[in-house]
Formats: C-alpha cells, structure tokens, sequence
C-alpha cells in the first residue's frame, strides 16, 4: 500500500457510522490527500472500555522511540509478520483501531514513463474501515496518539495495481477486531469476492502525487489512455 488515502467525513457522520464516542475536540478537518504523520481519525477502545472516535497520527511510535523521527517509515504493519515484529507485536496483540477512510491511492508506471495515480474506493459511497493497531508515545513535552495500517498480499485486479492492500475490515468484523482477544490472526481475512467486486478503481489526476495539495478534485476520474491502464482495470 501507498502511502496516501482520503478520510473526508466530518466526526458526527464517523461517530455514528461507528457508534462511537466523538472524542476528537474539534481537531478533525475533511483530508483528500492525508500522508504519513498527518493527523486523522482512528475508533479505538478507550481505557474506560467505550468505543471512542479520537484523533491520532499515523506512523506508529512504540513506546520506547527515542523520538518520532521515525513515525514516517512506520505507517504500514505487515499482517504476516505483525505478531511477531517487536515494534508491532504489542499494538496488534492489545491496542487495535479501525481506521475510517474513504479510498485509499497506488501509482502505475507508465510504459512511456512517469506513473498514472488510482484511487480505490467503495462504488456505492460507503465508509472503509482498514484494520489498524495504535500506540502512545511520550516525551516529556510531547504525547502522541499513532497508529499503522495493515496490510496484505493485493488480490484480483488490485494486484496490477499495487502487490500490497491495506486489510479491509467487514462492518461484522468491527467489534471483535476492537475487543480484546487471544486470536487476532482469525480476524485477518481475505475480503469476499462481493466486497473486491464493490471496489472501483478510479484514474485520478497527478495533483494527488504533491501533499501540500488537497480537495475533492484529487479524486474525481480523468481519463486515460489504455495503454496506461494495467489490464481491465475498472472494477475489483
């Protein structure tokens, strides 16, 4: 997975798409373009055992970073190997989050040079929840709230996009991901034929290559030429 995706409703919408507390205090904004480190929402369950919808930085920082130098390089977990990475293993064992995003973007080379951006979003509109782990890091005049994203071997088409997808995580899924459990591995499924198939794979324009830009013309469709196109790329 690249390091880009779009996270654009507002904390009332993902409170209640998620049944959650909104903890966020107003720090929450629309981001069509979010890249390592930037400030997002993530659901997690809080200390008090509530689901809260809080703001966290993604680039996870275990605990015993000496300084979040490193958070950039950090932004992916890989679901293979997490629980047994020692920089990961205690996240994705006791502290998981979903991650609510609209779409996420992978790059094609070009066969004449340079890359063609996609955005991989749900056809009908509705919410992603990549399956997340989190951490705190404290300095002493710092704290942090961060978190990675998992992610798997690409399936179907996706894979003549990108060798990797962030783990995609079912509305059913949801609860047990979050609670705690002895047997997290279980949860990591492939995604059903149904839910690749609601998958659109979007051309998108090469303003979203640049993190300073931002809005909803990052992901509209633009057209390209097919010898762009990795093979029947439209749908999952």
């Amino acid at each position: 997975m690249c390091g880009r995706y779009a996270t654009t409703r507002t904390s009332g919408e993902l409170s209640a798409l998620f049944e959650s507390s909104d903890d966020t205090d107003g720090l929450l904004r629309p981001d069509h373009n979010v890249a390592p480190t930037d400030p997002v929402p993530l659901v997690r369950v809080s200390p008090d055992g509530h689901r809260s919808l809080c703001v966290g930085r993604w680039g996870l920082l275990p605990h015993w970073s000496r300084s979040p130098a490193g958070a950039a390089r950090m932004i992916n977990a890989r679901a293979e190997t997490v629980a047994t990475s020692r920089a990961y293993a205690g996240s994705f064992s006791r502290r998981r989050c979903l991650v609510p995003a609209d779409g996420w973007y992978e790059w094609v080379r070009r066969p004449e040079g340079g890359r063609q951006a996609y955005y991989l979003t749900p056809s009908d509109g509705s919410v992603l929840a990549l399956a997340g782990i989190w951490s705190v890091w404290q300095s002493e005049a710092d704290t942090r709230l961060t978190f990675s994203v998992l992610t798997t071997a690409a399936l179907g088409e996706l894979a003549e996009v990108h060798d990797r997808m962030p783990v995609l995580l079912s509305p059913e899924h949801w609860s047990s991901w979050l609670a705690p459990t002895d047997e997290p591995e279980r949860l990591l499924l492939p995604p059903s034929a149904e839910r690749l198939a609601g998958l659109e794979i979007r051309p998108v324009g090469p303003a979203v290559g640049d993190v300073r830009n931002d809005g909803p013309q990052l992901t509209a469709r633009v057209s390209v030429e097919p010898a762009v196109r990795p093979q029947e790329l439209t749908l999952f």
